[in-house]
């Protein structure tokens, strides 16, 4: 029976030298059912994305792609456009039973910022082999805004578990029965479907647009900018909107998410037939995230979404994503918003915590 593994055993595991920090690994890094992962001090400036391979090393293949690198030690811009390779603070040295999973974190996936773990030998990006021991690095291409980094920044965390931790759909609906999942019907189908509100209660705004053309976002302020300066709103009042080609959008999804202490989730793309774009899968859904435990009854997921090729209508109830359901292998000693710093928790409608909020 498989599990992923929650904050306190990630504590272990750092001790046992599992997990390797340096310097040192900050017990804030530690979240319910990850770990936060920090920017190292360069950021190699490359032609292209790309894994290592089978039998090769990153620092190998940098040396194939590398065109500059930046020195990150008193901030630097990470500019629009343009891939980065990050070292990172932490290694592993994982036992041959523990695998892993990374993903960017929320604020991360809110700005557009594509962020994804890479590791010598690698074959696919974010996800760690069992038994895997080495470094970890940071792809990052910001693909709305500029950024400016500094060295110990979190942009993206990672996820231990140990066997096949996901919840077939039989299991899913009979969670669903005991603590419903979602407020309202359940659409289950190889997880739990979610869809796109176009209908927000009271008002006609439904989403935000990121503008093209943009200052620079200092990562280190938060609730700072002023939304007006980074996103265009946008407006429905008949519950459907034409998304631009290459265009990013903040949406919001309909149903209220709950994910009960015992279990995580990970957003995951929905089917590609189903239209012309693709909802940004930026992170994993904490034990307690929507919990009325936790002071979280009533969170919605956020949806980070990019038309591709075609204009495309969307409308709203369409189901656009799905949420994965995982059972932790022990309950957290910490939930998603309960005493801990959780910029999400309870929200609707929302962009990433280094905007103010509309007045």
């Amino acid at each position: 029976m498989g599990g992923v593994i929650p904050n306190q055993q990630i504590s272990e595991m750092i001790g046992a030298g599992q997990i390797i920090g340096s310097p040192a690994v900050d017990t804030a890094q530690i979240q319910p059912a990850s770990l936060d992962l920090r920017l190292g001090t360069v950021a190699y400036r490359v032609r292209a994305s790309f894994l290592a391979g089978h039998g090769a090393k990153v620092s190998d293949r940098l040396t194939e792609f590398e065109m500059h690198r930046v020195d990150l030690t008193k901030g630097a811009v990470l500019e629009k456009g343009c891939v980065y390779v990050v070292p990172l603070m932490e290694s592993l040295s994982l036992p041959a039973d523990i695998s892993a999973v990374a993903n960017a974190k929320s604020s991360t996936g809110r700005l557009d910022l594509l962020t994804r773990t890479i590791t010598d030998g690698g074959t696919e990006f974010d996800r760690i082999a069992p038994g895997y021991a080495g470094p970890l690095y940071a792809e990052i291409c910001p693909r709305s805004f500029s950024i400016l980094v500094r060295p110990g920044m979190r942009l993206n965390q990672i996820r231990f578990s140990t066997g096949d931790a996901s919840l077939d759909d039989d299991a899913l609906r009979a969670l669903h029965a005991i603590t419903p999942l979602v407020d309202g019907d359940a659409v289950i189908d190889d997880g739990l479907g979610f869809s796109v509100d176009l209908r927000l209660p009271g008002s006609t705004l439904v989403g935000y647009r990121a503008k093209p053309h943009t200052g620079l976002i200092d990562l280190d302020n938060i609730g700072f900018y002023n939304p007006a300066d980074y996103w265009e709103e946008v407006h429905s009042d008949n519950g459907q909107i034409i998304l631009d080609p290459g265009a990013f959008y903040i949406l919001v999804s309909r149903e209220a998410v709950t994910i009960p202490p015992e279990y995580a989730a990970e957003m995951a793309p929905y089917l590609a037939m189903v239209g012309e774009f693709r909802v940004h899968y930026a992170g994993f859904f904490d034990p307690g995230f929507g919990h009325a435990s936790s002071g979280g009854a009533g969170s919605r997921g956020v949806l980070e979404v990019r038309c591709h090729e075609a204009p495309f209508v969307l409308e709203h109830g369409q189901v656009v994503g799905r949420l994965v359901y995982e059972k932790m292998a022990h309950v957290p000693t910490q939930l998603y918003g309960a005493g801990i710093a959780s910029n999400y928790q309870g929200q609707g409608l929302k962009l990433s915590k280094h905007f103010r909020s509309p007045a």
